[in-house]
C-alpha cells in the first residue's frame, strides 16, 4: 500500500482497451512524465494514448510504461537546422527518399542493435502493434535510399493530425537519419502540421533544432486542427493525406525553411 502522500501509477486493465488515460497533469516530475503501467498495445490504446499526449516506452523485461513528459521535446518543421555539409551530401550523393515504401524495414531497422547498446525497446509486441496502426494508415516511415538502392536510413512515428509524433530513426551511412528527418520536416509543413513531437530531448535532435515547450503548450497544439485540416486519427478514418510520396533528395537540398503564415497558437 502507497501512504496517502505517495505517488502512485494508474495500473491500466489489459482487457479493456477502450479505457480512458488518467489526466496527464497526475505524471511523475521523476522519474519524468511517468503516467500508467499496464494495459495492453492495441490500435485501440494506442490511437487514445496519441490522441491525449501519451506514449508507451519499456524494456523488454518491464511492464508496459506509459508516459507524458513535461518539458516536451519538439520541432517546429520552419526551425530544423540544416547545416552547409547535410546540403553538400543531400546535393551530391545520390541519394533518394520515400516515405512509407518499406514501413516494416525502417521499424526492424531502427530496432537493431546500435554501436554503443545491444539494448533495444522495440520488442516484438511494439513491432506488431505500429504494424497495425500502418495498415490502418496512421503509422508511417520516411525512407533513405543510397546510389545502390540500398536503405540507409530513416524514420517512424504516428500521424496525429496537428503533430506527427515521431518514434524512432536510424542511420547506417553519415547523415542518413538527417536527411529524413529533413524530409519529414518539409512534408509536414506542406500539410500543415504545426510541430514535429520528439518526445525526450537528445543531443542528436537537438543539433537539428528541437526545442523544450511546456507539456501545457504541446497540448494545446495537439488538441488543434491542422492548417490544411486533412488528417483525422481513428481506426475507421485514417489519414488522407497521401504518404506515399517521393523527394528528390538534391531538390530537397535547396529547400529553406520558411515561418508559417498561419498564427501561431
Amino acid at each position: 500500500m502507497y501512504e496517502e502522500d505517495e505517488p502512485y501509477l494508474t495500473l491500466l486493465d489489459p482487457n479493456a482497451s477502450d479505457e480512458p488515460f488518467p489526466p496527464v497533469e497526475m505524471a511523475w516530475k521523476e522519474p519524468n512524465g511517468i503516467l500508467a503501467m499496464g494495459g495492453d498495445l492495441s490500435s485501440t490504446r494506442l490511437i487514445n494514448a496519441y490522441k491525449s499526449g501519451i506514449f508507451p516506452w519499456f524494456n523488454p523485461d518491464e511492464p508496459i510504461y506509459w508516459w507524458c513528459p513535461d518539458p516536451r521535446a519538439v520541432l517546429f518543421p520552419h526551425k530544423v537546422n540544416i547545416r552547409r555539409s547535410l546540403r553538400k551530401n543531400m546535393r551530391n550523393k545520390g541519394y533518394r527518399i520515400t516515405f512509407d515504401h518499406c514501413f516494416s524495414d525502417v521499424v526492424k531497422a531502427c530496432a537493431a542493435p546500435r554501436s554503443y547498446s545491444a539494448d533495444t525497446w522495440i520488442t516484438d509486441d511494439m513491432f506488431n502493434a505500429y504494424y497495425k496502426l500502418h495498415q490502418l494508415g496512421i503509422a508511417h516511415s520516411v525512407e533513405v535510399w543510397n546510389s545502390k538502392n540500398e536503405l540507409v536510413g530513416g524514420l517512424y512515428g504516428v500521424d496525429t493530425g496537428n503533430v506527427f509524433s515521431g518514434e524512432s530513426m536510424f542511420s547506417i551511412e553519415s547523415d542518413t537519419s538527417k536527411m529524413a528527418f529533413v524530409a519529414l520536416a518539409k512534408k509536414t509543413q506542406e500539410w500543415g502540421c504545426t510541430l514535429i513531437d520528439c518526445q525526450i530531448e537528445n543531443p542528436h535532435l537537438l543539433s537539428m533544432g528541437a526545442e523544450n515547450i511546456s507539456r501545457q503548450y504541446y497540448l494545446k497544439i495537439l488538441r488543434a486542427a491542422p492548417t490544411s485540416d486533412t488528417s483525422s486519427l481513428s481506426t475507421n478514418n485514417a489519414s488522407p493525406r497521401d504518404w506515399k510520396v517521393k523527394i528528390d533528395c538534391a531538390e530537397l537540398s535547396q529547400w529553406k525553411p520558411e515561418a508559417p503564415k498561419y498564427p501561431t497558437l
